[in-house]
């Protein structure tokens, strides 16, 4: 078979899979068989299985031209994408769960805006309109808690990060392998943390997911890894020790990088301060002549419009009239909290002296506002995009037009590669 560009690379990672695996990848290629228009190699990267996983990966190999089989002594999932995708001559590296939870027809639509380059990383999602999902509610949770705290926390605007289902550009992919460090689960969040950090574009595809009953992965133990990740990762970017390569700029005029976490709790903080002076002002004035609810209520509703005004364009870097009003009613929405909190501070109170009256609503706001924040940054202005400035830079949620017949790639053949010295290689 004469050779040609491999386009994409698709690594299955497996650990003691001797039941999924052969039936899982046999579907897979039969997809890929079925009239994928691109160049397309599956490789079972085989992390210290202690079954017979790795007799079926190498039976597989020997059997399937579109597949190759690499196997690894250490475990770990991160630790086996990174060094397959850090050798792999495909243009755009993927992987996907051996269970195949994400539904298969979801792979074009993931690759395709990556090998047009108009993308440069594309996850499924499964938070997503559009998404299908079947899950139990413990894992919908878990997994909606964890995306929340990535937005609070890192900065972070896609929408979901553990789905296992990922592409990347060989090249972006090369420059930034090199930063990451976990070897597990928490390597998905940290390869999409750094490339936000570098500007990359993420194309996000809603996808068909149906939760594997038989999954073997303990939740527990994952989410305590995932919160050690997220402490390490957030403590290297703080500290400066990981250094992030530009690897995209905006070339439209007038566009800047989103403030990044400590610039954006800073301003916050400022308009913040601001705010409650005003309020605290607005409220002894309208108090002489009404009671103290309505005074509560009128105040906050004043100065949460121009609160909200204000973060979005100084907290948050966003110009424009786009989405301005949708954003204001998510952020009154957002000051409800606020004014429940205060509402029912005052209602506690039995004739309080007006001092005693305004330090209580000081107290209920600072707690209203810590929680508004984190509002702010995960739903309110959560999907704005990595580059502030109209037509929107980053591509979410939206597939992209494609020719499905490149020059370079007429079928669906698969492409060998020649096995190395380590890890073990078949192909």
């Amino acid at each position: 078979m004469s050779m040609r560009v491999l386009q994409v690379d698709i690594v299955v990672p497996v650990r003691n899979e001797e039941r999924d695996l052969a039936p899982s990848v046999r579907r897979l290629v039969s997809y890929l068989r079925a009239g994928f228009p691109f160049t397309a190699r599956v490789t079972i990267a085989d992390n210290g299985s202690t079954d017979g996983t790795w007799a079926i990966a190498d039976r597989l190999a020997r059997e399937l031209d579109e597949v190759r089989a690499v196997r690894m002594a250490e475990p770990g999932r991160g630790r086996a994408l990174r060094a397959i995708w850090s050798q792999s001559d495909a243009e755009v590296l993927a992987y996907m769960d051996v269970d195949l939870s994400t539904d298969l027809n979801a792979l074009l639509p993931l690759v395709a805006p990556l090998l047009s380059g108009h993308s440069d990383l594309a996850i499924g999602t499964r938070l997503a309109r559009g998404s299908r999902v079947i899950r139990g509610p413990k894992r919908e949770l878990i997994s909606r808690c964890y995306n929340m705290l990535l937005h609070a926390c890192m900065g972070a605007r896609f929408s979901d990060a553990q789905c296992g289902f990922k592409a990347i550009r060989r090249e972006q992919a090369r420059a930034l392998l090199p930063l990451t460090c976990d070897t597990g689960w928490f390597f998905d969040t940290e390869l999409l943390v750094l490339a936000e950090r570098a500007g990359l574009r993420i194309h996000e595809i809603p996808v068909d997911w149906i939760d594997d009953l038989d999954s073997r992965v303990d939740i527990v133990a994952t989410a305590l890894a995932d919160m050690r990740g997220m402490a390490r990762l957030g403590s290297s970017l703080a500290r400066g020790s990981v250094k992030v390569p530009r690897l995209r700029r905006s070339s439209l005029p007038g566009a800047r990088p989103a403030p990044e976490l400590p610039l954006q709790i800073a301003s916050f903080t400022v308009v913040g301060i601001a705010s409650t002076i005003a309020y605290v002002l607005l409220y002894l004035l309208l108090r002489g002549v009404m009671s103290a609810q309505v005074a509560n209520v009128l105040s906050l509703l004043v100065t949460a419009v121009a609160n909200t005004a204000a973060n979005r364009r100084l907290t948050f870097g966003i110009s424009g009239r786009q989405h301005a009003a949708r954003r204001q009613v998510k952020g009154l929405i957002a000051v409800g909290i606020g004014l429940a909190l205060t509402s029912g501070a005052l209602a506690v109170l039995h004739s309080p002296s007006r001092g005693l009256e305004v330090a209580v609503l000081i107290a209920a706001n600072l707690v209203a506002t810590v929680i508004r924040f984190v509002l702010y940054r995960t739903w309110v202005f959560g999907k704005s995009q990595a580059y502030r400035g109209e037509p929107i830079e980053r591509d979410h949620l939206r597939s992209e037009a494609f020719d499905p017949h490149p020059p370079a790639a007429q079928g669906a053949q698969g492409v060998h590669a020649e096995p190395g010295p380590a890890p073990a290689v078949r192909a």
